[in-house]
């Protein structure tokens, strides 16, 4: 059996923490395998192209990556700009991604990890096997030998359901056709016409939801009739639009400004206390929104549901996990960013110690690290495969020495309880033109 050590890093998804946690593999003079789901690079950015972040360029590009990228010409846009998540990914992602060659693979799902030859319940030698990666690719079946693995895979392929319960309301797959969990593109032509003079259901508070807020308000200008039924989960608006100008993030300061001006001007109605139990049609084949108290909502055309994401443990079935009940976020980092004691935008600084699992050399990063929990950014993504890379390759003092400042968001809880929490992740989130929180995520 050759040497484990010799064997390849295994990480999933080809989004900002996989790519940049290959990045630092590369500079520490380990190997990366990069396994993507999609046919691109960011193939979940991608899928958000339209929207713009809410961090800067300069708060958006890896040290490490942007080390590798510099000799080959690269130039690093102006970091004072916004960027939508089309540039993040034509701009950055893509050459970072090409940079690294054939250590990127795409269309390579993984569906499962594993210790080599032993399950999860097998103690005995366990230690001695190398991880082994199950991938499904158009050629077929592969088992892949890993030194390591860096599950970067995000949450984006999870969004929560509209239930209110967590699980998908009754009625809810049946309507599918008439419900979208993503952000719509109103500047599509083909989306204005889908929701332009309609009734339109939105659920959720986070960023996401601000975002739809705004650009339905201005839809609702150009086209008459379009209206909004803001769905919240919590008694009150409250803190819901943010901290306005003492956000250490100006642009998401401003966007929940933009969403309050939008939801006073008229064409957005506020549903408080409204948690779905299920979803009818009528006979005009609208739908029906019916809380779990009993309330029934007048008929709606669209519902737009922006109440988070939730990690795909599915394939990660076989390794032993230590995952906090409630967030299913590792369970030594999930106090750090629980939405249930603080709502600060300020995470603590972690890194390896905090995400490794009782598998040894199985780590959780990015977005996915975060499990339910909300307001994630791209700089702690960076800072977390920094550390953990730096203990892959045995540099203790390296990987314990976190450094991490994020940006504030004006608004805290300190340690009430939320009446909802919403579970969205931001790559960066909104910048003022078309301002939207969307999640960082590899594996499609």
């Amino acid at each position: 059996m050759s040497d484990v050590t010799e064997l390849p890093v295994v990480v999933i998804g080809a989004g900002p923490a996989g790519l940049a946690a290959a990045a630092h593999l590369v500079d520490r003079g380990l190997t990366p395998l990069v396994l993507e789901a999609g046919l691109a690079a960011g193939a979940a950015v991608r899928e958000w192209h339209h929207v713009r972040l809410f961090s800067r360029w300069g708060e958006l590009v890896d040290a490490a990556a942007e080390k590798l990228l510099a000799p080959t010409g690269w130039q690093a846009p102006d970091s004072d700009a916004y960027p939508t998540g089309a540039e993040w990914a034509e701009h950055y992602l893509q050459p970072l991604a090409d940079t690294l060659g054939d250590r990127v693979r795409y269309g390579a799902r993984v569906v499962g990890v594993a210790r080599r030859g032993w399950d999860r319940v097998v103690d005995a030698a366990r230690g001695t096997e190398p991880l082994t990666v199950r991938v499904d690719t158009a050629g077929g079946e592969e088992r892949i030998d890993a030194r390591a693995v860096i599950d970067a895979s995000g949450t984006w392929t999870s969004p929560n359901p509209l239930g209110g319960d967590g699980l998908p309301a009754l009625g809810e797959r049946a309507a599918v056709d008439r419900i979208r969990y993503r952000v719509p593109n109103l500047t599509d032509p083909a989306e204005q016409a889908r929701y332009g003079g309609r009734r339109i259901a939105v659920a959720g508070s986070g960023h996401s939801a601000l975002t739809a807020l705004v650009a339905f308000a201005e839809l609702a200008q150009a086209v008459p009739g379009t209206h909004v039924e803001w769905l919240l989960r919590r008694g009150e608006i409250g803190t819901t639009f943010g901290g306005g100008d003492a956000d250490q993030l100006p642009a998401r300061g401003a966007l929940g400004k933009r969403a309050a001006e939008a939801v006073a001007a008229g064409h957005i109605t506020t549903v408080t206390r409204f948690r779905t139990a299920a979803v009818e049609r009528d006979s005009a084949g609208r739908l029906v929104l019916e809380s779990f108290a009993g309330t029934r909502l007048d008929p709606v055309d669209e519902v737009v549901v922006l109440t988070g994401f939730r990690p795909d443990l599915g394939f990660l079935s076989e390794v032993r996990l230590d995952l906090d009940p409630v967030l299913q976020a590792p369970r030594a980092l999930a106090p750090l960013v629980d939405p249930n004691v603080h709502s600060c935008g300020t995470v603590y600084p972690h890194g390896a110690v905090e995400l490794a699992q009782p598998e040894p050399d199985v780590y959780l990063v990015g977005m996915k690290s975060y499990g339910r929990a909300p307001t994630f950014l791209a700089l702690t993504g960076y800072e977390q495969v920094r550390s953990v890379v730096a203990a892959i390759a045995g540099d203790r003092a390296a990987a314990e020495r976190v450094e991490l400042v994020l940006p504030e968001t004006g608004v805290c809880s300190g340690g009430g309880l939320l009446e909802e929490t919403s579970a969205e992740s931001a790559g960066g989130c909104c910048g003022p033109a078309e301002p939207v929180a969307v999640p960082i995520g590899g594996q499609a």
